[in-house]
């Protein structure tokens, strides 16, 4: 992919819709994302990375070529989601039922992560050589888009494994490169995060990358922090994990819980990173895909939540009374997703962004590395602070004796009800705890009719057509 056309004046049409704040001004539009001459104004440069992020923002649940989608479409992998009336939706019904093959698949997240790499390494070439482009500028670019290729891979390769490590724009050369092993993934990502870290700046800036912003929607410093303690985690270095989680949960000044109706309004404190929409008369993406309407789920909402996992929340659990809703129709009752309340913005203005990295997270994170390095104590306060948002008992009360093993059990648990529907977090989680095939044994059956659950399909198929375009590619096994 040579050319890749800005989007960028739709969505600045977008956000003077939404009369929200615009992340950039741009005077012009750039042809091409590969153009030297888009890295020689301030406005232009910028414009190559906000693109990214309203892709990002505009991409609709139910697709497949950017991964926020990822919030629907792992959830439907997994065991979070329940697909309504397969044959209206066979593409999705593939993902449900765990029936993908090397050709049903489609180019999905594989093409929507690649086409992001490319833009991103295009921007670091083009960054690195200008000599036009304001210095505070040209950082913090450096900086996003660093985070931005880190961000890419990080999900690639949780989704495909092994993948192919792309760090130029030379279309012969990337055309032939051999799938990397996810080790050298994943300390590309862990390079240019700790880079991130470097260029970024610690505060949020309006969209000139010099202002500072109550708009929570520019990666900072704190972004690539949050990611990369999120990297060690599932490189299972605990000891990293805890560290940069730390450096994240000690910024008080910047950062902190929000009550449950709150952890997902725009610019809340919780929000580490968040997504401005962009999509004219619709407020995120997620609530214009899991609210249901009145009539209940149809072709045009096909997801709601699976009985299994509604059954499975414990009693007095407050995120099952304000991020979980439900509706009657034909005597069915369908709980779907409440996080986000709003779908459509006709009439109303926007107060809700979507999230993509928030605290409760980090504070995960930190108790599971503290739980694996042997600090139960530690653990369990991090974990209690999450508890007890939620109105559920304590643990250091209920159950100070509890063993290692039991406490990372419990830890997995609150992932499951504190992140479910975000980004596909339950679906990696199964994975990397080698609870996949146990849970999975289970569901599948019900989501397929009977058929099978086989291990190699907690990856992802590479397309075909793919295969055929680089010999070099090494399909995933038993595709």
């Amino acid at each position: 992919m040579k050319k890749i056309q800005l989007l960028s004046m739709f969505f600045f049409i977008g956000c003077f819709i939404f009369s929200c704040k615009k992340l950039v001004e741009i005077d012009g539009l750039a042809t091409s994302v590969s153009s030297k001459d888009v890295y020689n104004t301030d406005a232009t440069a910028i414009g190559v990375m906000t693109n990214l992020y309203a892709k990002l923002s505009s991409t609709y649940m139910t697709e497949t070529n950017q991964f926020a989608s990822l919030s629907c479409i792992a959830g439907l992998s997994a065991d979070e989601l329940t697909l309504y009336k397969l044959s209206d939706n066979v593409g999705l019904a593939n993902y449900y039922q765990n029936t993908l093959t090397n050709s049903n698949v489609g180019f999905g997240f594989w093409k929507g992560g690649y086409n992001g790499i490319y833009i991103v390494n295009s921007a670091i070439e083009g960054l690195e050589s200008s000599t036009t482009l304001n210095s505070l500028v040209k950082r913090q670019l450096l900086g996003e888009a660093k985070f931005m290729r880190a961000f890419y891979y990080f999900y690639l390769v949780n989704l495909y494994g092994n993948v192919p490590l792309v760090l130029g724009t030379d279309y012969s050369v990337n055309a032939i490169i051999s799938n990397s092993s996810k080790d050298q993934i994943y300390n590309q990502i862990i390079t240019d995060l700790m880079d991130a870290q470097d260029f970024l700046s610690e505060n949020y800036l309006e969209g000139n990358c010099i202002s500072e912003s109550e708009e929570r929607i520019r990666p900072t410093k704190w972004a690539a922090t949050a990611l990369l303690s999120r990297t060690y985690l599932f490189k299972k270095d605990w000891l990293n994990a805890e560290l940069q989680a730390t450096v994240i949960l000690e910024k008080g000044n910047k950062f902190g819980m929000e009550s449950l109706e709150g952890a997902f309004l725009k610019n809340n404190k919780e929000a580490i990173w968040q997504l401005q929409p962009v999509i004219r008369d619709n407020n995120t993406m997620e609530g214009n895909t899991f609210l249901l309407p009145e009539n209940g789920p149809s072709s045009s909402y096909p997801v709601f939540l699976s009985d299994d996992f509604i059954k499975d929340f414990e009693s007095g659990d407050q995120r099952k009374v304000k991020w979980i809703n439900h509706l009657i129709a034909n005597g069915i009752t369908y709980y779907y997703p409440y996080k986000y309340k709003s779908g459509s913005a006709i009439g109303t203005s926007v107060n809700e962004y979507s999230t993509v990295i928030r605290l409760a997270e980090i504070y995960l994170i930190r108790a599971e590395a503290r739980a694996q390095q042997g600090n139960l104590d530690g653990a369990i306060t991090d974990l209690d602070i999450i508890r007890s948002r939620s109105n559920l008992s304590l643990i250091r009360v209920t159950n100070p004796g509890i063993d290692r093993d039991n406490l990372i059990s419990t830890i997995f648990k609150e992932r499951k009800f504190e992140l479910f529907t975000e980004w596909g977090h339950r679906w990696l989680d199964l994975k990397r705890s080698n609870k996949i095939d146990k849970v999975m044994e289970i569901v599948t059956p019900k989501k397929s009719n009977g058929a099978g659950w086989k291990n190699n399909q907690q990856l992802y198929p590479i397309y075909y057509q793919e295969l055929e375009r680089n010999p070099k590619l090494i399909q995933n096994p038993e595709y």
